[in-house]
């Protein structure tokens, strides 16, 4: 590898290491228990609801409860990675289709329709029927 592709390397390593290793930890409560550092916003928001209407009760429940939160994130990541490979599966499919729509339409309309090829030899290649 060239020594630029080695620096571009470290720097990827260095922004995503360094703001794990300098982010402060998280204050403690005020339960004495200390706040999660990569904590979602699900919690947050229960709070939020549970101050503003001590009363609600939510009208839904999860069908299927995860056993932890490892578990809770790993079916988020899944999620995204899914949507992510169908969202890439999706754009590769229709620049696929709009490439070979173009040339099917170059070869209909005839090779004298179609750009003439670079000729980096200097030579002359056309050849006169």
């Amino acid at each position: 590898m060239k020594l630029r592709n080695w620096l571009i390397l470290a720097a990827v390593v260095l922004l995503t290491v360094l703001p794990l290793w300098l982010a402060a930890p998280p204050a403690i409560g005020p339960d004495g228990i200390p706040g999660e550092a990569f904590g979602g916003a699900d919690n947050k928001a229960q709070e939020a609801i549970s101050e503003i209407a001590p009363g609600y009760r939510p009208w839904f429940s999860p069908l299927i409860e995860p056993a932890s939160g490892e578990i809770a994130s790993l079916l988020f990541a899944l999620q995204a990675a899914l949507g992510a490979g169908f969202i890439g599966y999706w754009l590769g499919a229709s620049v696929t289709r709009e490439r070979l729509h173009r040339e099917m339409n170059e070869k209909a309309a005839g090779p004298e329709a179609a750009p003439p090829a670079s000729n980096l030899s200097g030579k002359n290649t056309a050849h006169a029927d």
